[in-house]
């Protein structure tokens, strides 16, 4: 691990509104080297089963992988894009076997001991980076609302209550390959903090409200407080939630056990 810096992550999941849970996440610390790990997140969509098998299966790969994955030589760029394909295949390949349909998202950070973080997505999952309260940057979804934004036909808070705020134009298990975004940031400072959630968290927040939350509390305890005020706005109606976070301490800052 690069010197002065630790790495505290939380996870949280919760089936919301909905009959079945079909999101999944999980953070992997690397089994061999310090300082190094995945955080991973999949949401499922394709029937009762058919989801949460596409989103075990994403976490499944990613772990095998990551396990396999050596930071000093190993690209990093290459770890992500081989872990969107190979998902995308073995979904396929569930529903040649089966009567569903299942597909997912994916939404991963892979973190490196000299503090590189490196993403990859495919969906409306996201991943946002946080310095401090302020958001840094966002991943843009995959999503036909996203595209009528970039167009500039409808603006970031019409598209919250679009009526075809659902249709996504890539993720896994589709008929034509994902999308492998892939995005960097070289150093991560003192202090940020990596968000990854699933459309069921995100479409109740600002960045803003992200970013100040997950600055001011424990990683643990700010998945808690996000968990309960998506639950609370949702009204009744909420979609399946997930999410985890990973900040950046520096060393000498109190230890949260998470």
């Amino acid at each position: 691990m690069a010197p002065g810096h630790r790495l505290t992550a939380a996870t949280a999941i919760d089936r919301g509104d909905r009959l079945y849970q079909q999101d999944q996440v999980e953070v992997y610390a690397h089994p061999r080297v310090a300082g190094c790990l995945l955080a991973i997140l999949a949401d499922g969509m394709g029937g009762k089963s058919g989801g949460r098998k596409a989103a075990d299966q994403v976490l499944l790969i990613a772990r095998q992988l990551f396990e396999r994955f050596v930071p000093v030589k190993d690209s990093a760029e290459a770890l992500l894009k081989r872990l969107v394909e190979e998902s995308h295949l073995m979904i396929k390949l569930t529903a040649i076997t089966s009567e569903q349909e299942p597909h997912s998202t994916i939404a991963a950070a892979l973190l490196l001991p000299n503090r590189e973080c490196h993403v990859v997505h495919a969906g409306d999952s996201r991943v946002y980076l946080f310095r401090g309260p302020q958001m840094v940057t966002r991943t843009l979804d995959h999503s036909l609302v996203q595209r009528l934004i970039d167009q500039g036909e409808i603006t970031e808070d019409e598209a919250n209550d679009h009526p075809h705020g659902h249709l996504l134009t890539g993720c896994l298990g589709a008929d034509e390959d994902p999308p492998v975004t892939l995005e960097a940031v070289q150093t991560l400072a003192l202090g940020d903090s990596v968000l990854l959630c699933s459309d069921g968290l995100w479409h109740y927040f600002t960045p803003r409200e992200l970013g100040t939350i997950t600055h001011a509390l424990k990683p643990r305890d700010a998945t808690k407080m996000l968990i309960a005020k998506a639950r609370q706005r949702a009204r009744g109606g909420g979609d399946n939630v997930s999410l985890a976070l990973v900040k950046v301490e520096a060393l000498d800052a109190p230890d949260d056990g998470s």
